[in-house]
């Protein structure tokens, strides 16, 4: 189910977040669970990705990657997370993919326009002055999208837990055209 970026005859009028009642995203999603649960029937498929591929994406909502790599259910594992980023976390999930679920390939999406280009380091900063404690983790924060994918597929290269460092391709997907470039790794 995709949600209108902006509002049509049929969506509710604009709410602003203050106005909200507390949890009607959340009731509206369970609704359009109970729908889909109604005509659900399994696949019959394990979780295994068929295409022995995990993408690491960023979690953008502009970013439908199924559709923008014409993959299907059940075709690859999607690790997503602010920006893309190759992080301590994203080496778990690849690694269980790769030692457990039997992937090979590794596909990193970065995009244009990200929220990550637009903010700093310092946000750790700013979170500690905010709320009496810094984050332990890192923001990931960058200027240069085609930089940071080349610091993610060497990331994942020199990963001494994965298995399958031989098929690793990083990508910058355009949201204003809906292609994706590849970057040359060196």
């Amino acid at each position: 189910m995709s949600t209108p970026a902006k509002p049509s005859a049929e969506t509710d009028s604009p709410v602003s977040d203050t106005a909200r009642p507390a949890g009607a995203v959340t009731d509206r999603l369970v609704q359009a669970n109970t729908r889909y649960g109604e005509k659900f029937t399994d696949p019959g498929m394990d979780a295994r990705p068929v295409l022995q591929v995990a993408v690491v994406a960023c979690m953008d909502a502009r970013l439908d990657l199924h559709a923008a790599l014409g993959l299907e259910l059940g075709d690859c594992h999607t690790i997503r997370n602010a920006g893309g980023v190759v992080t301590d976390d994203v080496i778990r999930s690849l690694t269980i993919s790769q030692r457990a679920l039997g992937t090979r390939s590794v596909v990193l999406i970065h995009h244009t326009n990200c929220g990550l280009e637009s903010i700093t380091e310092e946000f750790r900063q700013e979170l500690e002055h905010e709320v009496g404690q810094r984050p332990v983790w890192a923001v990931e924060a960058y200027k240069d999208a085609d930089q940071d994918v080349r610091q993610s597929m060497q990331r994942v290269r020199t990963s001494p837990f994965l298995l399958h460092k031989d098929d690793i391709r990083g990508f910058v997907f355009d949201v204003t055209t809906g292609l994706l470039r590849e970057i040359d790794p060196a």
